[in-house]
């Protein structure tokens, strides 16, 4: 229950009206349990009562009818949903050979948003060649680094949003070549004095910068790019499938490999009507497969809703539409994550929006992929509260509750009160509308 104004299950206990000559008879009252039945630290001291009615006889100390006192107290309340996500890797890129000796990359953002078409056809021939060298699953390749090799020519990794589609030589200019004169300064292979990282022109200095990266990889140093020598990825690359053989013919616009990021990533498909609760930057808590919790940080939330949510994030490489893929810590294509703690969140059929929330410790998370977990999100908040814990309700009706105070002689008498903002996580209730005051005791089942 997230922000309902009352329990989800009530029991109508006929207490006794304040101010009635008799006291009513402990068989007769019946405590309202609602999600948490324990009352947590955050409500108060709890003290065992051996005589809830001032009579003289002893209630049955841990046993039916036990039951202890806590603390209404004032401050701030949250309300927190839980809801299904999926654990794994942010981004999701899928690579196909272009040419011999070369590939170009396809990629799928792994935000709602639309992803950039990459253009498919470049300026080299388009001939096969052999697989003379592959990477493994599990692989992670940085800037610089062989992805694979065509009849022996490595075919380079080098980050940018924009793939290759041509081959690049001195007196070129485009964001191509912008991409292309960033690397080789933050490669080493210039400085930026020497090679401005921003121009988008293909200088004398982006030739002399290229030909040591040739050197470096072990191929001709020709100070010229050929088509498919490189691929454009927008960060450091984790291998997640490869389709292509040892010895086998690249065949221009075979699949060669897929891959993500190697940024951990939870994606949560959020009811679409929770969607103004969370916004980017949010704090919430993620429980893992194995029931430890660790922080995130809302990243983005999406702004279009759909009826489900498919695809896998930064699983074995989503198909997705050709571009360049996403990276860093911007999502992607989200794991299928059906069904909902608590709200019914991302249920089947049920309009949702995609949250993407980044890991404070990614390492709390270990190497798990595609793994569901959940994400306590807050949903509404309010100052200065009163606060009971839920299960010291009584229902006095279908709509109307009470809670049993204890005054300081000992004498008990039951408050009515109007539920405000509940808090399923520590099992609180914000209380309205009635006299009750902060640092009074109520009743509760004892612990």
């Amino acid at each position: 229950m997230s922000a309902a104004t009352r329990p989800a299950s009530a029991e109508v206990a006929n207490p006794t009206r304040e101010g009635d000559a008799q006291r009513p008879r402990w068989p007769r009252r019946r405590i309202v349990a609602v999600g948490v039945v324990t009352v947590l630290a955050t409500a108060g001291v709890v003290v065992a009562i051996t005589d809830p009615f001032g009579t003289g006889g002893q209630a049955n100390a841990g046993g039916v009818g036990s039951t202890s006192l806590a603390t209404v107290t004032q401050r701030s309340l949250s309300s927190q949903t839980n809801v299904d996500a999926t654990l794994g890797y942010a981004g999701s890129y899928t690579v196909v050979s272009q040419s011999a000796g070369g590939s170009q990359s396809s990629g799928s953002s792994q935000s709602s948003s639309a992803s950039r078409s990459s253009g498919s056809q470049g300026s080299g021939t388009q001939s096969s060649g052999t697989f003379t060298a592959l990477p493994t699953v599990g692989q992670v390749v940085s800037q610089g680094q062989s992805l694979y090799s065509v009849d022996g020519s490595p075919v380079v990794l080098l980050y940018g949003s924009t793939p290759a589609y041509r081959a690049l030589s001195e007196g070129m200019s485009g964001t191509d070549v912008q991409e292309l004169n960033a690397n080789l300064v933050e490669l080493g292979y210039a400085t930026s004095d020497v090679l401005d990282p921003f121009s988008d022109y293909f200088s004398g200095e982006t030739a002399s910068a290229l030909e040591r990266l040739q050197a470096t990889v072990g191929v001709d140093q020709t100070g010229r790019l050929a088509f498919g020598q490189a691929v454009f990825l927008r960060t450091v690359t984790r291998i997640t499938a490869v389709s292509a053989t040892l010895g086998a013919s690249a065949q221009a616009g075979a699949t060669v490999l897929q891959a993500t990021s190697t940024t951990r990533e939870v994606i949560v498909p959020l009811d679409a009507t929770q969607q103004s609760y969370v916004k980017g930057g949010d704090h919430v808590a993620i429980t893992l497969p194995d029931k430890q919790t660790t922080p995130g940080v809302v990243w983005s939330v999406g702004t279009v809703a759909s009826p489900s949510l498919s695809g896998s994030s930064g699983g074995g490489g989503g198909s997705g539409s050709s571009g360049s893929g996403s990276g860093s810590s911007s999502s992607g294509s989200s794991g299928s994550a059906s069904g909902s703690s608590g709200s019914g969140s991302g249920s089947s059929g049920t309009p949702t929006v995609e949250v993407d929330v980044i890991p404070t410790d990614p390492t709390a998370t270990g190497s798990l992929d595609q793994a569901p977990v959940q994400v306590s999100i807050t949903t509404a908040t309010v100052a200065n509260a009163l606060v009971v814990p839920v299960n010291s309700l009584v229902a006095q009706s279908s709509e109307r509750y009470a809670v049993e105070v204890v005054g300081r002689d000992g004498a008990h008498h039951l408050e009515s009160v109007s539920l405000g903002l509940f808090d399923d996580a520590d099992g609180l209730v914000q209380v309205t509308g009635s006299s009750l005051v902060a640092g009074q005791h109520v009743v509760v089942p004892a612990q």
